[in-house]
Parts: structure tokens; sequence; C-alpha cells
């Protein structure tokens, strides 16, 4: 199976990144995360998403706030799916990181997520994976009927709370 890489710009992403990191372990896809930075560590994140699909990555994922440039240099030097996670870190509330991980040029695609959208990042690039993986599409579906099946019961319970 295919990896998941997961780079973040700044440690201080991390308590957001967790919820993509514990994605994956909840579906036992192998990852590797990383910090490294568009502006200060360009020639790393060159060299990394350079190699990423030698490595065996099937997609990246890249959380960054403020300017949030680095899910576009990754982008930049990968045809691999990338997934941009815009992180809450400024007084734009992400608003700033929504915008520059989302306004790509034609040529050079991010997907996007909410700000703070871990969680689906993770998810996304699980759903990339199973493209040619049934298992982890079967695991995938599972997810989603339980998720399914506690709305019903809120819903059930609910009905019973306001009748």
């Amino acid at each position: 199976m295919k990896k998941i890489g997961i780079v973040m710009g700044s440690d201080s992403d991390l308590p957001v990144v967790e919820k993509a990191i514990n994605t994956l372990k909840e579906f036992d896809v192998p990852f590797e995360v990383h910090i490294l930075s568009a502006h200060r560590t360009p020639e790393g994140v060159k060299e990394f998403t350079s190699k990423a699909r030698d490595n065996y990555f099937g997609a990246i994922i890249a959380a960054a706030g403020k300017a949030a440039h680095l899910a576009g240099a990754i982008a930049a030097n990968t045809t691999l799916p990338v997934i941009g996670i815009p992180i809450k870190s400024s007084t734009l509330d992400g608003l700033d990181a929504l915008l520059s991980t989302v306004q790509m040029p034609s040529g050079i695609p991010v997907a996007t997520v909410a700000i703070d959208g871990a969680e689906n990042a993770a998810l996304l690039a699980l759903q990339m994976l199973a493209i040619n993986d049934l298992d982890l599409a079967e695991k995938l579906e599972e997810r989603r009927r339980k998720a399914a099946e506690k709305i019903l019961a809120k819903n059930e319970e609910i009905l019973e709370q306001y009748k």
C-alpha cells in the first residue's frame, strides 16, 4: 500500500494535523509526518516532494497557516495529489490561509479542505488510495455507515424527546 505524506509548515500546526494522523492510524495506512517550510526550508520542501513518488507516496497533505504557500510549493514539484489544509493561525481567522491554499494557478492543482479540516484531508487522501484498493474502499464505506447509524440513532432520540 502506498503511504501518505503529511507536511506542516510549523510544529504549531500539530494540534490540527493530529486529526489527520489519527484518521490515518484508524485505517492502518502508512504515513510520514514532516515539518518543512515553503519559505524557511524551500530546498527541503523541493527535495522531499521531488522524491515522493519514488519513496512510494500516493498523496501528500500539506498544512500551513498565514501565507500558506506550502501546498502550492509542494504541488509545483510533483504530480502526486496534494491536499491543502489551511490552518487558522492569524488575526484573519484562517481566511488568509484558505485563500492562499485554494487560489492556485492553472496547471498546479491543490485540493483544499476547510480551515483546520485535517480529518477530511486524511479521508480524501484515503479515498484517493482506495481507487485501487478495494479493502480500503470497504473500510471507508463502513466508516460512513457507522456515521449514518449514529445520526439516525440521535434522530430517534430527538423524536422521542419532542413527541
